[in-house]
């Protein structure tokens, strides 16, 4: 990798973003540090390991722990061709304006599409899994209605501090990461030094969770655990246009989160599997929610309460950066006049400088889906997690599957973040993680409920077809005449700016 000098460093952030066709309408208050925040409170460990390490070990038993290691390390190989991207594009929404520079205006709409509704769904689904944090708390009974109750309180706190402009956003990703770091990596130590009650060579005990069959079947079937665990990176992304010299603090602040997520999720899963008290009774399935237990017995009435406070904060971190996140996406699209009411969806607050309509769609939408859940049958919410998983990450590869298209074509990034001439090799395995990745995200189940096996599938499709729908009927891409794959004639131009610019400057 190479900090290459290029447009971003030589001109300013203003003059970057007009040679790609926009004006500068953002503060950019948003520093490195910030940013890094935002994508570390999106992707959040303690979010990720919290909801599925009943099911992880359940699954796979404790060597379930290592899809950790492999999906951090397939991702960060997406970070990289990420950071590649929006080094030449630094500009707001991430995944659409990326896709469509990349490719074109139709692929962009089906690739923001999926990704707009998975985004949305994920923010529910955090949500939800917080109102148990938020309930526990304040003594209060894990029914449907306090559920219901709390799932949205956290929706409207979330949209009510996004309102109030990039500054809060950016402290609260702050406090939401000094929350995370200390509820997943400080605790998470404490249980590996001072209350271990397990030996470490358990991580390679299946403890029977194959029954008669192989276990690599067992242990592929758990892969959830790590790759609902890395995606958030991207958000990082999606708020360039807030950020002070984004072509060369964004891709660092991608792998960041990459690297310190994932040490955060392997000393939280460890610790907790490491400080069970009746792990064989985790892995039978017996205990479906064990970490409130391993938290009680470990540190206590006091501690455990604590611990609440730091994940709720977390959790309302998280929410908060995945709102900001859909809400500039939704406003990218809106800009290029891609959806309906684009004008309405394009306005930005001349006080507090954020997307003030895009976030209400991005927080409204989120409660009619939990309306939807609580009204459904029990466990739709796990459901509904599924099929966010899945979208996502077809979404990522709509980029990744872009750019080594454009690389084939001589495509030389020219942005300040360069991989150089390992940019193809590292584009061409990041796509083939990506494939097995939603292959393993997409195999049906075997509960023998057809619609169970397949309802990710079917959530999938259910998308794509209405989508695929509106692109033909409706067509939302003649309707802009914003710039679409010119990654090339871009790359060219820059460098043109560049050769031209004088000596580069910090």
């Amino acid at each position: 990798m190479s900090a290459e000098p290029s447009t971003s460093s030589e001109l300013g952030d203003g003059e970057h973003l007009a040679v790609l066709g926009y004006e500068d309408s953002f503060n950019r208050s948003m520093t490195l540090w910030a940013n890094f925040a935002l994508g570390f409170t999106y992707l959040s460990p303690l979010v990720g390991v919290y909801s599925l390490f009943a099911t992880a070990l359940a699954t796979g038993g404790p060597p379930s722990i290592w899809w950790i290691v492999i999906v951090g390390a397939g991702q960060f190989t997406v970070s990289l061709v990420f950071g590649e991207v929006v080094s030449q594009y630094p500009i707001h929404g991430g995944i659409y304006p990326w896709a469509r520079r990349l490719w074109g205006r139709r692929y962009a709409w089906m690739a923001a599409w999926v990704y707009i509704w998975a985004m949305i769904v994920t923010i529910t689904a955090v949500a939800s899994y917080g109102s148990g944090f938020l309930a526990s708390l304040f003594g209060l009974p894990a029914t449907k209605e306090v559920t219901l109750g709390l799932t949205v309180l956290l929706l409207i706190v979330a949209l009510a501090l996004n309102f109030t402009g990039t500054k809060t956003l950016a402290t609260v990703a702050r406090i939401g990461l000094a929350a995370e770091l200390v509820g997943v990596i400080a605790v998470g130590i404490y249980l590996l030094i001072f209350q271990r009650k397990q030996e470490f060579s358990v991580f390679f005990d299946s403890m029977g969770v194959q029954g008669n069959g192989s276990y690599l079947v067992a242990f592929l079937g758990a892969a959830l655990a790590g790759l609902f665990l890395f995606y958030g990176f991207e958000a990082c992304g999606d708020v360039a246009e807030e950020v002070a010299n984004p072509a060369k603090r964004i891709p660092i602040a991608m792998m960041m989160t990459i690297l310190v997520g994932g040490v955060s999720a392997l000393f939280a899963f460890g610790g907790y599997v490491l400080a069970a008290p009746d792990l064989q009774k985790i892995v039978a399935g017996d205990d479906v929610d064990p970490i409130p237990e391993i938290l009680q017995s470990s540190l206590g009435p006091v501690g455990a309460k604590i611990f609440l406070v730091v994940a709720v904060t977390a959790f309302l971190s998280c929410v908060l950066s995945l709102q900001a996140a859909a809400s500039r996406l939704l406003f990218s699209f809106a800009r290029d006049g891609m959806v309906p009411a684009h004008r309405w969806l394009a306005k930005v607050s001349p006080r507090s400088k954020v997307p003030v309509n895009a976030l209400i769609v991005a927080c409204s939408i989120p409660v009619i889906i939990t309306l939807i859940v609580y009204v459904g049958p029990d466990g739709l919410i796990t459901q509904v997690t599924a099929f966010a998983v899945l979208g996502i990450y077809v979404a990522f590869q709509s980029v990744v599957l872009a750019s080594l298209r454009q690389r084939l074509r001589g495509w030389r990034p020219a942005g300040p973040f360069s991989l150089g001439g390992a940019g193809i090799v590292i584009n061409a395995i990041a796509l083939l993680y990506g494939i097995g990745a939603m292959i393993l995200l997409a195999w049906p189940t075997s509960t023998g409920n057809a619609f169970n096996d397949w309802i990710v599938l079917i959530g999938l499709g259910i998308v794509v077809v209405a989508g695929g729908l509106y692109l033909l009927i409706a067509r939302p891409d003649r309707k802009s005449d914003a710039p679409e794959g010119d990654a090339i004639r871009v790359a060219e131009l820059l460098r043109a700016h560049r050769s031209g610019a004088g000596a580069p400057r910090d």
